[in-house]
């Protein structure tokens, strides 16, 4: 049986074999160009100080020796053997390169019209080191880095040096002309990428494949994507989308309030809605582990980005019904950038409400949900930065987590710690210490963790910035209408009123929509206490 099969929330989920599994991607990985030069070469450095994790009390594991003798035989978690997400294909222009960074490592990824296929470079030309996603897709479809015009294919090799005679020596033939190009795909409408740019793993779709969700690239399910930016390192990312019980308090006011469940012997009650949340670890290793909730949904986190899962109750075996249960996932893709910098992308699959993709926009749907990613951006950003004053070997002494809510946080610091050394395997040298903290409207901005990287929430702020200049433009000209037209087109007193209506009408619009550009698309303060 195919255990990627088991996504599907109503069968009991298992955690997949080796990700071989996964469904056919929409594309292979290629020949690498030759080895890049000794200063691109990778090295694992240590992590900052923000990533920290201990074996907490009530995490199931085993104890003693046999732990000790458990995590030899496991072996530790190689980061640079993994797939990583760089952004969903709908928020890639396939005319410009687009620069990001994973693990430390600046990349670049670009359409090659050549084979209809995204590539991912190393973000440095080989002249001069200027970066290759300031550059363009020149008229023959090549990567022109704009520094001195070099230009490369797909392979990453060189194919044009204007600066070289063209009856001179063929310099642009020598490996040291080429580019790094790393293995890439897009699978789920997702664009991933192999940080590993050796000749030796050209081939490794053929041995492991990116987390394949099922549910996404189901014709009757409809999928809302998006990207966000975070001033807070992976291993926080990670554990606040592990927790459940935050949300009726820090997104208060933003999402619905929980039902309240039954818990025998409770006499208080918040205005929240909070309570006890069971959940059951299972099925643990250096994999990941799967999350069994309250005996109806469920979640599973594959190491070190994917995690997913749904909320909803699982169908019972032998219960017939004549078309699939509504079913709603939430999938996040969490990706390390560099220490106190992390990257979501998200994915949440449905096939109930399909219609209204039709009608809402998806810059729409970012608009909520860059506010709920606003409520909590703050308390994350200090919680861990007391997490680095605490040390990386106190995480157990200095939280107290003894309900089970605390469960996937617990399993992810456990894994985090044992496989990890509660360290991020860093593809390039990265400085050891956070970033300070900026003030509020830098820290929660919009416009470049988000907008910047969003097809859809950049081509409605064009658009919404080009209608507020029409209706000042509106509101100028309707009052210059009337000094001209009085006494001749505008006669009687209540046609001097309606345009002088018309005129505020259209000014108080355009300032409204100042405001409303304003807050979803820049920056917009979330004050907890007065929610």
């Amino acid at each position: 049986m195919d255990p990627l099969s088991l996504l599907v929330p109503r069968a009991r989920p298992s955690l997949p074999l080796p990700l071989r599994a996964a469904a056919p991607a929409t594309s292979s990985a290629r020949a690498a160009a030759p080895a890049p030069r000794r200063w691109r070469q990778r090295a694992r450095l240590p992590s900052p100080v923000s990533a920290v994790a201990a074996e907490a009390p009530s995490a199931p594991s085993p104890s003693g020796g046999e732990e000790k003798e458990k995590e030899k035989e496991e072996g530790q978690f190689d980061w640079l053997d993994q797939w990583y997400p760089l952004a969903p294909v709908c928020d890639l222009d396939p005319g410009a390169p687009h620069g990001k960074t994973v693990l430390g490592l600046r990349v670049v990824a670009w359409y090659d019209r050549a084979v209809d296929e995204w590539r991912v470079f190393d973000d440095a030309c080989p002249h001069r080191l200027a970066p290759l996603s300031e550059g363009r897709i020149d008229d023959k479809g090549r990567l022109q880095c704009v520094y001195h015009g070099w230009c490369f294919d797909g392979r990453g090799s060189c194919q044009f040096i204007p600066q070289a005679p063209a009856l001179g020596p063929p310099v642009h033939k020598n490996s040291k002309a080429c580019v790094a190009s790393y293995p890439s795909v897009v699978q789920n409408n997702i664009l991933w990428f192999y940080p590993r740019a050796d000749e030796e793993h050209q081939d490794i779709l053929q041995r492991k494949r990116p987390p394949f969700i099922p549910e996404i690239d189901d014709p009757s399910f409809v999928t809302v994507y998006g990207v966000r930016d975070l001033p807070y390192g992976y291993d926080v990312l990670v554990e606040n989308l592990m927790d459940p019980a935050h949300v009726p308090y820090a997104h208060k006011g933003l999402m619905g309030k929980l039902r309240k469940k039954e818990d025998p012997g409770r006499v208080e009650f918040d205005v929240e809605g909070g309570g006890p949340v069971k959940m059951k670890i299972a099925e643990a290793d250096i994999a990941g582990f799967l999350s069994e909730q309250d005996n109806s949904g469920y979640f599973r986190y594959v190491a070190p980005c994917t995690f997913y899962g749904s909320p909803l109750p699982k169908e019972e075996k032998g219960q017939k019904k004549k078309k699939k249960p509504p079913q709603f996932m939430l999938v996040f893709m969490c990706v390390p950038v560099s220490p106190g910098k992390s990257r979501v992308i998200w994915a949440f699959p449905r096939n109930v409400g399909v219609w209204l993709d039709k009608v809402i926009p998806r810059w729409y749907y970012h608009i909520g949900q860059n506010a709920i990613l606003d409520s909590d951006i703050y308390l994350l950003h200090i919680e861990e930065r007391n997490f680095a004053a605490a040390g990386i070997e106190n995480w157990q002494k200095a939280v107290y987590v003894p309900t089970s809510s605390d469960n996937m946080v617990i399993a992810f610091r456990n894994w985090f710690r044992k496989h990890c050394k509660s360290q991020v395997g860093w593809a390039a040298p990265t400085v050891g210490q956070l970033p300070e903290t900026p003030t509020k409207d830098k820290l929660m901005e919009r416009y470049w963790s988000h907008v910047a990287q969003c097809r859809s929430c950049s081509a409605a702020l064009k658009g919404m910035k080009a209608l507020e200049v029409a209706l000042q433009i509106a509101s100028v000209a309707v009052v210059g209408f009337l000094a001209v037209a009085k006494g001749t087109l505008v006669t009687s007193v209540v046609q001097r009123a309606a345009v002088v209506s018309l005129a505020v009408l259209c000014f108080a619009a355009s300032r409204w929509l100042a405001s409303f550009i304003e807050k979803n698309f820049y920056f917009q303060d979330y004050v907890h206490a007065y929610k």
